[in-house]
């Protein structure tokens, strides 16, 4: 799909479901657009540099709700300029008032840092602020979202952080994983993470027996059931070994790295 806008990238992963992904920075976030009978949902809302909201009008008419996966400000960057915003009830405050003890000079370097291509012409990095509002309503474990013609099951998977979201799609087998399952390095080593939470939110999600698509927040798209299984099975090793703690450095696995 060819848009007007030069600092996203729109994948199709069929008819109804959209990767919006933000190539030029080194982060690469995915965010995704469902699209159902009677609203949108849009799986987090990318880094801030560019206007996701213009992407997704280009797209679709429908009304839109946003479903943060977690609230680090590589995937909240957006929220601002939509009206319904839902959040896993363990991170409505950060969503409110700010990540405690993050100061804005390190997100700030992290924004900027890794770009590739020009950024848009009315982004500024020194006014840059991730969003700070209250959420629509808060979500919780188990509960469901019903766009008129497809269901969303929300899956409350801690570790990366305290109210981090997997959302799953039964009817096609898609599960949406944020920063819990992605290639490359998974993080649990930062203070407001826990790697024993982690490995039990990578085996609570191992164990959904229908899986078609893998859509991650960061970089390649479209991972496998394989990639999963893998993931759990080191995992599990890293338990087993009594390794699943911070401290424990960077354990390598090829395609992921652990960083406890």
């Amino acid at each position: 799909m060819k848009l007007s806008d030069s600092w996203f990238t729109v994948e199709e992963i069929d008819m109804t479901t959209y990767a919006i992904s933000e190539y030029g920075h080194w982060e690469k976030v995915h965010s995704y657009l469902l699209l159902g009978a009677e609203f949108a949902v849009l799986i987090d809302t990318g880094i801030g540099i560019g206007n996701i909201k213009r992407v997704v009008e280009q797209i679709t008419s429908l009304p839109i709700k946003v479903i943060t996966t977690h609230v680090h400000w590589d995937h909240i960057g957006n929220h601002e300029l939509f009206d319904e915003v839902y959040v896993h009830e363990l991170e409505e405050d950060w969503l409110e008032n700010g990540i405690p003890g993050l100061p804005i000079e390190i997100t700030r370097r992290n924004v900027g840092r890794g770009i590739t291509i020009p950024v848009p012409d009315d982004f500024s990095l020194e006014e840059y602020r991730p969003f700070r509002g209250k959420a629509t309503a808060v979500l919780r474990d188990k509960e469901t979202m019903d766009l008129g013609d497809r269901i969303l099951t929300f899956i409350h998977t801690p570790g990366h952080s305290p109210g981090h979201l997997c959302i799953y799609e039964e009817e096609r087998g898609y599960l949406y994983t944020g920063d819990l399952i992605y290639k490359g390095t998974l993080f649990a080593f930062y203070p407001t993470t826990d790697p024993l939470l982690f490995i039990k939110s990578v085996e609570k999600i191992n164990q959904i027996e229908y899986i078609t698509k893998i859509l991650p927040g960061h970089n390649e798209l479209e991972l496998n059931r394989r990639f999963l299984s893998e993931v759990n099975k080191a995992c599990q090793e890293l338990l087993d070994k009594g390794l699943a703690k911070h401290g424990t450095g960077i354990h390598d696995y090829k395609d992921v790295k652990i960083y406890f």
